[in-house]
Parts: structure tokens; C-alpha cells; sequence
């Protein structure tokens, strides 16, 4: 059963390529940390910070054609860790089916916070225990 998360922090660095956002359990202690790029990271910090641009961005362009198409985002679900590489489904409902979309989750996570309100984010149980072993 996938676990119920929120984005906790943003820490952009600008001496360093990697960014580092953490997502912290919403019942629970657990924080799981995940690496993004700057464009990811800049994107989130500054919906979190609700920054208005005078023309849509490219998570904006997501979340509007999706809307635009009928379709309805769900929620974002960080499912698997495989050689190092998170993977995360954009869960999109539309006409009644459940479509999900493969995302890295830096982009699905941008696309959470770009929605209003701010779509939930899950994380698999089993990529909590490959990162955090069975520590609660």
C-alpha cells in the first residue's frame, strides 16, 4: 500500500547540479529524500512560494492539457527504484479510467504542486524500505 506523503523542503544549490527536495510522511516520522535537477527544483520552490509567470511553464502546459482533454489528475505515485533511478506514475482519471503516465517524480511532484489544490503524493512501501531500510 503505497504511503501518503507531502513535500517538506527544497534546498536549491547553485555550487552544486543536484538538487534535494524531501517528502515527509503525513502519518508518520518517515522523510525520503529525492535528487532532481534545477529546472525541477526551481519549478517547485517557486509554485510553493506561489510565484505567478506571465505565460505558462512546461508544468503548467501539463497540468492545462490535461484539463483542456477532459482528464482529471489524480495523484502522483513514486512506485519503484530500480539501478538508482526512481520512477513515478501521473495518475490521470478520465471517462472513468484510471490512466498513468510514466514520470520521473521530479516532474510529477512539480506537476502536484502546480495543480490547486495540490495533488497527493504516495510512495511505494517498498522504495520506503530500499531507502530507508526498516527504519521508521
Amino acid at each position: 500500500m503505497p504511503v501518503h506523503m507531502e513535500l517538506s523542503r527544497i534546498i536549491i544549490s547553485e555550487i552544486n547540479d543536484q538538487q534535494v527536495i524531501y517528502l515527509k510522511e503525513v502519518e508518520g516520522n518517515r522523510t525520503f529524500p529525492i535528487l532532481i535537477g534545477i529546472f525541477e527544483a526551481t519549478s517547485i520552490d517557486r509554485r510553493v512560494k506561489h510565484y505567478q509567470s506571465p505565460r505558462p511553464l512546461t508544468h503548467d502546459l501539463l497540468v492545462n492539457i490535461v484539463d483542456s482533454m477532459g482528464g482529471e489528475l489524480q495523484d502522483v505515485v513514486i512506485s519503484e527504484l530500480r539501478e538508482h533511478t526512481y520512477f513515478a506514475k501521473l495518475r490521470v482519471r478520465k471517462d472513468g479510467e484510471l490512466i498513468e503516465i510514466d514520470s520521473r517524480p521530479s516532474d510529477a511532484i512539480a506537476v502536484a504542486v502546480t495543480c490547486d489544490p495540490a495533488l497527493p503524493i504516495y510512495v511505494s512501501e517498498d522504495v520506503l524500505t530500499d531507502v530507508l531500510g526498516d527504519k521508521e
